[in-house]
């Protein structure tokens, strides 16, 4: 490609031989793993089809460092710039434009370099130069603003050097000339000079370009001093090979039989059957015939991530999809999720010349999840990974690790830039929500969902903070074309449209879209495309369906104690669901007096890492479907036995019981609390319930009852007081029953009533007896006040809407979050949330020796740790695990600045090396050997049954 060049530009060899490889690599890119939705939304802007967008796309990466040829940049290596003088090329002493050349950085000197060469040598208005040479401009990460555009121009003697423009001028000239003539842009420039290139388009090329030159650059793949190969027409087909990237899934519409497609696809039940929700999904899904919204709204255990899976197939075929997300609320959740998106790979059909698919766990955490080592890992082999997802180490024994159904977690696809390029991934929301967060190479993260069908599952659990940037990444994914499944229980009517419209990119006075906000239909489709009106499906129940009588109690400890023990005289399990953890210690405690220890179990979110996993699998064993109790030695306890619980038992846990206590929530939440209830039909053998609880009950408490309008006691200052009234108000009929022994009218029947209690208690007309109007409205202004104030917080860091066709990306991501990435500080910026301290536990012995915690099983527990060297590397990997968030006390400034100050006083020297990547950087709460431990002035007690309790040091 470059054999042949003016003697002035000999010095510019490595630059000319990067900027070969570049194109190469982009040429591969495009052709071998770029997602064919991708593909066409570049190739739509264009009028010459595919093959043109591909030329544009290799010459871009071709010209992305053109900046390099400029006085600024070449005197930063004296031994290359004397020999340019030689040739007539002026090149100034660094330390004499030390300052001016820190005003052309040189992808904004690419792109001014770009656009002087278009418009003198080939014509263009300046204007329409922008949307094209930006992507030189923000190769870096970040597009340039207007105003550091204007500063370079008032000094082109960083372009060129004064008394030698003209030679400058002739170099940089000559390599713009030969990288169009050889890519084949020249042929195209004159139409292009017309095309007014969508904001998306623009982003996708410079994440591609971005891509290339990230690949081009690696030294394992492209040596810097290739002697003799440095012209070798196969160098760029070597390191391709090298690299060996998995190409996107390329699926195909699976048939019109949509319970073949169940059968085939998951682990049904023998004489399962298709439900009408996710009959009307697939329906949706196929009347779409592209890209589109589909919003599935459907009781708790209807089986709707099926749907989304099955929808995903054929909305991929019908697109182009390379692949799928499916974002989920927390850590958790994606846990779970994870190994049912493998199994759900391991049956998708193998097309002839396609046998890998890349994977990836999108959470700062994944590294300890045991499903996503096991891609990584395989005896013999090594993967040095960086466990909260930061620069990947090159390690060509560890490319990848195959499962039987050919998963990869591929190396070049990992790190906190990179991972959501994997063509399959499961992560949290935050990974989405960063779509619409101005940050550094924020169209990295554009490219990894733009070439993927999104699923956004439990839609409810959002706030008004993150729905912010919720809609915003909607919107960008309707003018990417990306299909997107959102699936929701218990979604208010009201975000049900504003999610449509974000999406089909619509104002919200649109009249198509007003329906949204009334429809009352359960269970519930709704189908939009970009710029299209909303087309709905209102499929029949299923026929499952659970009545849940209420009862309200009041908030005592003995008298909860006491109706527990009369409802469990005979046996059963029962959930008690607290708003907070120190309710659930308090409970647990008093429950414990009359149970007995072995009796009650704990489970909230202030446990090690590692236990918390433990806890999970341990109720999922004891209280799950019928098919994993099974598998447990004596099945389900037959009790009494009572589970306190804080909300991590509201959602995604399987988990079955006979009775239900729960602390008065917003109502959605208090009806996936009731979602624990009588969840699963039971065989012989199974645990039957005892005759008393026999009708599925829910007793409310968590408020004083006994004035006339209640008074919540707990939830408060997280849920808000006005969503507690109404939600108070809208069941007082039923509670109010129930006091009077009207068994009947206390019920709840789910699923039929989900939807009109949902509607009610978010929408505007009063609620409750009339004298609680007054005191109900009091709250709503403190609320609405609330909600305005998170939107306005939102938009300090929010990615502008899409622009029209032409407008270019100058000054996209200005006054940005930086390089926030799942990290604590990234998620602070799409959560509305207190910055918290994390910590490892561990445990000071009694002779000075610090070890992992005793109780840790598979002879992880107990283990002596080295403080003068870097520990082994299975042994820092443990204590990576033990992780813990410290709770709210610690949120507060001064606290805070305090347990950090004494935190730094147990760090180890030795484990801040490079190679100690598991633990360098991370703070120590180092307990003694009763896993007591004093901070900040407060004292920290953990357990293995009970997890962190915190209270005033004395």
């Amino acid at each position: 490609m470059w054999a042949k060049h003016d003697r002035r530009t000999d010095g510019w060899l490595p630059l000319w031989r990067h900027m070969a490889d570049s194109a190469a690599v982009a040429g591969r890119l495009w052709d071998h793993w770029l997602p064919d939705q991708v593909r066409r939304r570049i190739a739509d802007a264009l009028q010459g089809g595919a093959g043109t967008a591909r030329t544009l796309t290799v010459f871009l990466a071709c010209t992305h460092d053109i900046g390099k040829a400029t006085p600024a940049f070449a005197c930063q290596v004296e031994q290359l710039a004397d020999p340019m003088r030689r040739h007539g090329l002026d090149v100034p002493l660094e330390k004499r434009i030390r300052q001016d050349r820190k005003l052309a950085p040189h992808g904004l000197a690419g792109q001014l370099l770009i656009q002087e060469w278009l418009v003198e040598r080939h014509g263009w208005a300046k204007r329409a130069t922008l949307p094209f040479t930006i992507v030189a401009g923000g190769h870096h990460g970040v597009p340039p603003e207007a105003g550091a555009i204007e500063a370079l121009r008032s000094h082109p003697h960083m372009l060129r050097t004064r008394g030698s423009e003209p030679e400058w001028k002739a170099v940089q000239y000559e390599l713009l000339d030969h990288a169009a003539a050889a890519t084949g842009a020249a042929d195209h420039l004159a139409e292009w000079s017309g095309v007014k290139l969508p904001q998306p388009v623009q982003v996708l090329l410079t994440a591609v370009v971005i891509a290339a030159d990230w690949i081009a650059s690696n030294p394992d793949l492209f040596p810097l001093f290739p002697g003799d190969r440095q012209h070798d027409p196969d160098r760029a087909e070597h390191a391709w090979r090298l690299l060996d990237l998995p190409a996107p899934w390329r699926p195909r519409d699976p048939g019109p039989d949509t319970g073949d497609l169940f059968e085939a696809r998951f682990d049904l039940p023998p004489g399962a059957k298709v439900r009408p929700v996710q009959e009307a999904a697939v329906t949706a899904a196929r009347d779409l015939g592209g890209a589109g919204l589909l919003m599935v709204e459907a009781p708790m255990g209807e089986g709707k991530t099926e749907a989304a899976l099955a929808a995903a197939e054929i909305l991929a075929a019908h697109t182009g999809a390379g692949g799928c997300f499916f974002a989920l609320p927390t850590m958790a959740t994606g846990n779970a999720m994870f190994p049912r998106l493998l199994s759900w790979l391991e049956r998708l059909p193998v097309p002839e010349g396609h046998t890998r698919h890349s994977v990836h766990l999108a959470h700062s955490k994944a590294a300890l999840n045991r499903d996503f080592t096991r891609l990584m890992w395989s005896s013999g082999r090594s993967a040095h990974i960086d466990p909260d997802g930061g620069t990947d180490h090159w390690d060509h024994r560890a490319d990848e690790v195959r499962t039987s159904a050919e998963l990869v977690a591929h190396h070049w696809l990992r790190g906190r830039k990179k991972g959501m390029l994997a063509s399959f991934a499961v992560g949290t929301i935050d990974q989405l929500l960063f779509v619409g967060l101005k940050t550094r190479h924020l169209a990295l993260r554009h490219l990894a969902v733009a070439g993927k069908v999104v699923v956004v599952d439990e839609a409810h659990a959002y706030d008004t903070y993150m729905g912010r940037y919720l809609d915003r990444s909607l919107s960008w994914l309707g003018a990417y074309g990306v299909p997107v499944v959102v699936l929701s229980a218990t979604l208010p009517a009201r975000r049900r449209r504003a999610l449509a419209e974000a999406y089909a990119g619509v104002r919200s006075s649109d009249a198509d879209f007003a329906p949204l906000a009334q429809e009352d239909a359960y269970p519930l489709v709704t189908a939009v495309k970009r710029g299209g009106a909303p087309a709905l499906y209102r499929p029949a129940a299923s026929g499952r369906s659970t009545r849940v009588s209420l009862e309200r109690l009041g908030d005592g400890l003995d008298a909860l104690a006491e109706r527990l023990s009369a409802e469990l005289a005979d046996g059963g399990n029962a959930l008690v669901i607290r708003n907070t953890v120190a309710r659930v210690h308090d409970t647990a405690e008093r429950l414990r007096e009359r149970f007995g220890h072995e009796s009650v179990t704990v489970a909230h979110a202030r446990f090690l890492d590692l236990d918390r996993a433990a806890n999970d699998e341990d109720l999922l064993r004891r209280f799950g479907s019928p098919d994993e109790v099974a598998e447990l030695d004596g099945g389900r306890p037959t009790g009494p036995h009572v589970v306190v619980a804080s909300q991590v038992a509201e959602q995604s846990l399987d988990i079955d019981f006979d009775l239900l206590v729960t602390d008065l929530a917003p109502v959605d939440l208090m009806l996936q609390r009731m979602g624990r209830l009588h969840r699963h039909m039971r065989g012989s053998g199974q645990g039957d319930r005892p005759p008393r609880l026999r009708t599925a009950r829910c007793i409310v408490t968590g408020a004083d009852w006994s004035s006339g309008v209640p008074t919540p006691l707990s939830g408060a200052k997280i849920y808000g007081p006005y969503l507690l009234l109404r939600t108070a108000a809208v069941l007082e009929g039923r509670l109010a029953a129930a006091d009077t022994g009207d068994a009947a009218a206390s019920a709840v029947s789910l699923p039929d009533d989900i939807s009109p209690l949902v509607q009610a208690v978010y929408g505007d007309a009063p609620l409750g007896p009339r004298g609680w109007h007054s005191a109900i409205d009091r709250q709503r202004e403190g609320f609405e006040v609330s909600l305005a104030e998170q939107r306005h917080k939102a938009e300090g860091f929010l990615l502008g809407d899409v622009g029209r066709d032409g407008r270019s990306l100058v000054g996209w991501v200005a006054a940005g979050a930086g390089d926030a990435d799942d990290t604590r500080a990234g998620r602070q910026q799409v959560r509305d949330t207190p910055d918290t301290i994390e910590v490892l536990v561990l445990q000071r012995r009694v002779d000075g020796t610090v070890a992992t915690v005793p109780w840790l099983s598979e002879g992880r527990g107990g283990r002596e740790l080295p403080t003068e060297a870097v520990p082994p590397d299975e042994l820092a990997r443990t204590v990576a695990a033990c992780g813990l968030r410290l709770p709210f006390e610690f949120t507060f400034e001064q606290t805070a600045m305090k347990a950090i100050e004494e935190l730094e006083d147990d760090v180890f020297p030795a484990w801040q090396a490079k190679e100690c990547h598991w633990l360098a950087g991370e703070l120590l709460l180092i307990l003694d050997e009763e896993c007591r431990r004093q901070l900040s002035g407060f004292l920290l007690h953990y357990s293995r049954s009970d997890g962190l309790k915190v209270s005033r040091a004395q």
